[in-house]
């Protein structure tokens, strides 16, 4: 998936279960994406001081770290203001999906991970995003 310039865009997941990592990986090196990982809130801050992706998917708990604390934080630093997040949690209750938007992230795949879902949520925040380097 490119942005329109020929730069392959780039995603950071934010996930410290194995299985969803590797799940997530697989699926969006598929769909050409540049994937890179943390497995917690202080990995994602490296990173993202690192290098700005195109998306941001996070888990909902995180070691130490509840994952809509990180996404307020991250919200009140203006580089990260228009930074695309969707939060992926096995939080998955009515209301949850509407409590993870009003809380500052910008779309909600589910876990257990339905490759249908997953693709379409990713697909719909980085076309929302438009070419890498626009605002939201």
């Amino acid at each position: 998936m490119g942005d329109g310039d020929g730069r392959q865009r780039s995603v950071l997941i934010v996930e410290d279960n194995r299985q969803n990592l590797e799940l997530a990986e697989f699926l969006l090196e598929e769909a050409g994406l540049r994937v890179r990982t943390a497995s917690d809130a202080r990995q994602a801050r490296a990173e993202l001081e690192r290098e700005l992706p195109d998306l941001v998917l996070m888990d909902m708990q995180l070691p130490g770290t509840d994952g809509l604390e990180l996404v307020a934080e991250l919200r009140r630093d203006t580089r990260f203001r228009a930074l695309p997040i969707v939060a992926l949690t096995a939080h998955a209750l009515r209301g949850d999906r509407e409590r993870f938007l009003a809380g500052g992230c910008d779309g909600y795949i589910p876990k257990p991970i339905e490759v249908s879902t997953f693709a379409q949520q990713v697909e719909t925040v980085m076309r929302a995003r438009g070419p890498a380097g626009e605002g939201r």
